[in-house]
């Protein structure tokens, strides 16, 4: 299995970026770190490891960045809007960075994206706003809504970049017409302090046509990476 690192200065973002590639060849999937992780987690956590078969055979190829969580939603210090530009700007350093250099090594039309808990969201919210760029999306224990970061406050961009707020409101086709080409998978435990907003979410889903599938894991599964590590080796890529 192939373990690739890179640096680079972001200037939508004004400061270095890490990342981490994983595996040769196959479908790539951007892998968005829980709340303030960073790019080293997901190999840290074990959740390469519980690949390793699909990644060395080719089969799969992740693509494993930071988050800015700290600068932005969990940017206590800040005004809510300060936060959601700083997500914004954040949104444009996946879009202007990480998928061009994707396009670069992977000639795979389509690009998937993953993520646990808070990574959930960035890749929920990457796969609705961009669903032409982003086809595939694999999330775990996902936490969806923002609002507990918005202090109350609320403009257009902060209700577009809250998917339990925008989703059901969504009517244009644009968007509609891709999602249900697309690949959304939801997977949580049975005891997972975020159960209920997946079971939520997969009924938003569902009542837009959005062909999904909604996967809660027994055996006494929790909020946790061992739970994680079955769950990414079932469902991706």
């Amino acid at each position: 299995m192939t373990r690739d690192y890179h640096r680079w200065y972001s200037h939508a973002l004004g400061r270095d970026m890490d990342l981490l590639v994983f595996g040769h060849a196959g479908p790539p999937v951007i892998v968005f770190p829980s709340s303030m992780g960073a790019f080293f987690e997901f190999e840290d956590r074990g959740m390469v490891r519980a690949l390793e078969h699909k990644l060395g055979n080719g089969w799969l190829q992740l693509y494993c960045v930071s988050s800015v969580d700290s600068e932005s939603w969990y940017a206590k210090g800040k005004h809510p809007r300060q936060r959601i530009d700083r997500h914004l700007q954040y949104e444009s350093y996946i879009l202007t960075d990480v998928v061009p250099l994707i396009r670069q090594l992977n000639p795979a039309r389509g690009i998937g994206v993953t993520g646990c808990s808070f990574g959930a969201y960035h890749a929920m919210t990457m796969a609705l706003r961009h669903p032409y760029t982003f086809t595939s999306c694999v999330t775990m224990s996902g936490a969806f809504d923002i609002a507990q970061f918005l202090d109350g406050y609320s403009d257009p961009d902060a209700y577009l970049l809250n998917p339990p707020a925008f989703l059901p409101g969504l009517t244009e086709p644009y968007y509609l017409e891709q999602f249900r080409r697309n690949k959304f998978v939801l997977a949580t435990g049975e005891w997972d302090i975020c159960r209920k907003a997946n079971e939520d979410f997969s009924a938003l889903l569902g009542a837009k046509g959005i062909p999904h599938s909604l996967h809660v894991w027994g055996f006494g599964s929790k909020h946790d990476w061992p739970y994680w590590q079955p769950m990414a080796n079932a469902y991706l890529p």
